[in-house]
C-alpha cells in the first residue's frame, strides 16, 4: 500500500470518528475537552451539541467531578492526545466512573491511535484535516468545511 492510499485510509477513520462524535453529541451526549479553543475546534468540525472546555471553568478538578456526576447522560471525554491529556483522561474516568457515569472513552481512544503522533490535542484535528487535504490534492474531505 503506497503513503498516499494509508493516509487516505486513515483519514477517512478519523472522518468516521468524527461523524459518529457529531451524532453522539446530537443525540445529547456531553463532550468534555480541555479547553476553549477545543471547542471552537470542535464546532469547526460539525459539533454541535453540548461542549465543556473543563480547564477554562474555573473550577476545581474535583467541581467538574462533581458537576459531571450530575449527569443523567453520556459523558464522553475528549481530552487532548498528549502526557497530560492522557493521564487527565485516565483520572477524570476512573472518579466518574465510580459515581456511575456513563463515560464514553471510544472516540478519544480512536482518535488517539489513528493521529496521537501527529496531533497533540482537540483543536489540532481541523489543522491536521486542512493539511491532510493539500497532501491529498483529493476532495476526500470534500464534505468538511474547515
Amino acid at each position: 500500500m503506497n503513503v498516499s492510499m494509508s493516509l487516505k485510509r486513515k483519514t477517512e477513520k478519523v472522518i468516521r470518528l468524527l461523524d459518529e462524535l457529531a451524532q453522539l453529541s446530537a443525540d445529547g451526549a456531553l463532550i468534555v475537552v480541555e479547553g476553549p479553543n477545543d471547542v471552537v475546534a470542535l464546532r469547526r468540525l460539525g459539533v454541535l451539541g453540548e461542549v465543556i472546555p473543563a480547564k477554562a471553568m474555573g473550577k476545581t478538578f474535583i467541581d467538574l467531578v462533581s458537576e459531571l456526576e450530575l449527569q443523567e447522560r453520556e459523558v464522553i471525554l475528549l481530552m487532548d492526545f498528549d502526557r497530560r491529556g492522557r493521564e487527565w483522561t485516565k483520572r477524570l474516568a476512573a472518579y466518574l466512573e465510580r459515581g456511575r457515569v456513563r463515560v464514553n472513552l471510544h472516540v478519544w481512544r480512536g482518535l488517539q491511535e489513528l493521529v496521537g503522533r501527529e496531533v497533540k490535542d482537540v483543536e489540532g484535528l481541523t489543522t491536521y484535516l486542512e493539511t491532510v487535504r493539500r497532501k491529498m490534492g483529493e476532495h476526500i474531505l470534500s464534505e468538511w468545511t474547515l
